[in-house]
């Protein structure tokens, strides 16, 4: 299916269009991958450090339609991967959050359509089930416009689905570098509930679910990769052991918009999710307004069936942990000493 197609990746410069690259540059999969981005620093960097031929930049922000149109013409496939995603700022924003992860979203899928792409991944978060904070809640609304739209494709020729997956571990901002900047400084760790639980994954893992939602996704469609989990607690301890390091741990509280552990999956959507193996697939609803045709009467087990979340998933402990913290490039390179991890 792939052979010298060209790849579009919104917000391109990020750790997941990093990750693609990685695992696409050198292939025959792509004969052009485009990076679209508002960041001219990044894309510079990028270029200087590749110098690969096949990759395209394109400055633009897909709140602005004009920017995203221009670059995802002759297309065939687009990773949508632009978003804001801190948590506290999008709590301050909410607006922003609002035109990026909503607006960018369907400015995307408008000019995909126009375009006769022939499929986009929109890259979702765990925040969006069951959403308490703005990021979460705009993310969820973007998955809503995606599955809204997929909806009114009659001729298939573009198809529309997502992935949603938990923390990306030793991702830009997550909170692995954190606590290694800490350990180093010889500050505290500060940690907001030692209690808290996470899903933990890689990069290459939340690759490998675009990849096979890719592969495998219909008009609609929503995939989840099956992960385990551990509390902020461990991930600490584990990374002092790795570390030989003695760091305290200074416990700051929850801050705004946080939970106590994050769902993949929720309960309503488990009733109809498919067990794909390492993954999940949940099908659209493509019921329309006329919800009689459908059903008269409510489903009786959506109470006997349970959320998917980070507090009943497998739990890691610290020697888990360890043992993935010890794979990621941030850790091979500044913990273990690996020189040639980036």
């Amino acid at each position: 299916m792939l052979n010298n197609k060209t790849l579009l990746i919104t917000g391109g410069t990020g750790s997941f269009g990093n990750a693609v690259l990685t695992r696409f540059l050198n292939t025959n999969h792509f004969s052009e991958i485009r990076i679209f981005s508002r960041d001219e620093k990044k894309q510079d960097d990028m270029r200087n450090q590749l110098k690969n031929e096949k990759l395209k930049f394109y400055i633009g922000d897909v709140r602005d339609y004009s920017s995203i149109e221009k670059a995802i013409r002759g297309v065939d496939y687009v990773f949508h991967a632009a978003a804001l995603k801190q948590v506290p700022s999008c709590e301050f924003f909410p607006l922003e959050a609002t035109k990026t992860n909503v607006f960018g979203t369907q400015n995307v899928i408008d000019a995909s359509i126009a375009h006769k792409v022939k499929k986009v991944i929109c890259l979702s978060t765990d925040k969006a089930a069951y959403p308490i904070n703005a990021m979460g809640i705009s993310k969820a609304l973007m998955e809503k416009v995606a599955i809204a739209a997929s909806r009114n494709i009659t001729d298939n020729a573009t198809v529309i689905c997502l992935t949603r997956y938990g923390n990306v571990m030793g991702s830009r901002g997550s909170v692995i570098p954190l606590f290694l900047k800490q350990i180093k400084e010889g500050n505290p760790i500060t940690i907001t509930d030692p209690n808290m639980t996470r899903f933990l994954m890689s990069l290459e893992e939340a690759v490998e679910l675009v990849l096979f939602a890719f592969e495998h996704g219909n008009q609609g469609d929503l995939f989840v990769n099956k992960a385990p989990a551990g509390t902020i607690a461990d991930l600490a301890t584990a990374l002092k052991e790795l570390c030989k390091a003695n760091s305290k741990v200074k416990i700051i509280g929850t801050r705004h918009g946080e939970k106590l552990y994050e769902t993949l999956c929720t309960r309503e959507e488990m009733k109809k999710a498919e067990d794909m193996g390492d993954f999940y697939r949940i099908p659209a609803d493509n019921r329309d307004l006329n919800y009689n045709q459908f059903f008269s009467q409510g489903e009786l087990d959506i109470s006997m069936i349970e959320d998917y979340h980070s507090h009943n998933t497998a739990r890691l402990g610290v020697e888990g942990i360890k043992l993935l913290l010890s794979k990621l490039p941030i850790v091979r390179k500044e913990v273990l000493g690996d020189s040639e991890a980036i």
